[in-house]
């Protein structure tokens, strides 16, 4: 009898406890919910750098060392046009750019910024024939090094490997990427989005000349139709929790912040990547000249992300066997397509790996 008063007690006493924590954190909801109305935007992107460079939406920057010593080689990411770069760079403790720099790399960034009227007109071309070599020449001038090693991120590594192809004599010695799409036959709603029975994307972009930002974030959201609201029910649940609030507002900035895109950049997407698929064909031409990717032949990583909703594991996968390198790896790596690079899974296991592929290829 005794054991079971006993028992009966402790279950009483836990019930209390249960009860005390969820009304602390019902006030603290209240309380920070109250906070949030009207708050300032999340500070990101606070790692010291230089802007070297600014031509209409590209910006080039170079982040400032954090070691007395530095690798010899620099390290340039690339990221995608829809995407501003503070996401590897969100805060203290919760950038790769600050993780990468601790590490002795000498980092620069190609980021974006919305394209002005003027850039309408800037296509899949202009990318991988102009800004991404005029970088790399910058970065050599800057750094007084030759070599320049590549981190690209989902379209950034697209077209970094385009850029590659066509310059089989380039200075990059090594490239890691992540989340890369190749085969967009496996980017399948996507493809639906594009279909040309139920888009006109000429008469579209002769109409808007640059992709309004709410047009390429409902291609996103359209993959998760469910994903905002959920987002915000994680917050209400942890409303209470200041790291959660944080981490959440950050990464909710970065989203609302997708960029529109310049209307040639998107019809040739949608032409000749949604639709024909030419990159993995083997059949894609920039002003004419062939991309093949097998003329890709330097040090290759590619880390993917095993919950990817945007780009598949699939969608990446022929990459190794598509590219001429003979040093050449994919990783699959629990996570999704931007927690792959940042938040606290990212800080556990794709930063790690990636500064440990490239240690050896940055002196």
């Amino acid at each position: 009898m005794a054991s079971s008063a006993r028992t009966s007690g402790e279950a009483d006493l836990a019930l209390t406890e249960r009860l005390r924590v969820e009304v602390e954190r019902a006030v603290q909801r209240g309380l920070k919910g109250m906070e949030l109305l009207g708050a300032e935007p999340p500070a990101v992107g606070r790692t010291p750098k230089s802007v070297l460079h600014r031509r209409g939406t590209l910006e080039l920057v170079h982040y400032h060392a954090l070691t007395d010593e530095v690798y010899r080689i620099p390290l340039l990411i690339v990221m995608a046009p829809t995407n501003r770069g503070y996401v590897m760079d969100l805060a203290p403790g919760q950038s790769l750019i600050e993780f990468l720099l601790r590490r002795g790399y000498d980092v620069y960034m190609m980021d974006w910024h919305a394209p002005r009227p003027a850039e309408r007109d800037l296509g899949l071309a202009d990318y991988v024939l102009d800004f991404i070599p005029d970088c790399i020449r910058r970065v050599q001038q800057d750094s007084g090094e030759t070599d320049v090693n590549l981190v690209s991120y989902c379209a950034g590594g697209m077209l970094s490997l385009i850029y590659l192809a066509l310059h089989p004599d380039s200075p990059v010695r090594n490239i890691a990427c992540f989340t890369t799409p190749i085969d967009f036959s496996r980017m399948e709603l996507f493809r639906a989005m594009a279909d040309e029975k139920a888009f006109d994307v000429d008469a579209f972009v002769q109409k808007h000349g640059l992709v309004p930002a709410e047009v390429v974030l409902s291609g996103f959201d359209a993959l998760r139709p469910a994903a905002r609201v959920a987002g915000q029910i994680r917050l209400w649940d942890n409303l209470w929790n200041d790291q959660f609030v944080s981490g959440f507002r950050m990464m909710e900035r970065w989203g609302n912040e997708t960029l529109p895109l310049p209307g040639a950049y998107f019809r040739d997407t949608v032409k000749q990547l949604l639709r024909g698929n030419e990159l993995f064909k083997g059949t894609l031409k920039v002003r004419g000249r062939p991309v093949d990717l097998k003329q890709v032949t330097i040090p290759l990583l590619h880390i993917a992300a095993q919950y990817d909703h945007i780009v598949p594991p699939a969608c990446s996968a022929p990459l190794l066997d598509m590219i001429g390198s003979t040093d050449k790896e994919e990783v699959t790596l629990p996570g999704g397509h931007v927690s792959i690079a940042a938040g606290a899974n990212a800080v556990k296991r794709m930063w790690p790996r990636l500064d440990a592929w490239l240690e050896g290829r940055s002196v």
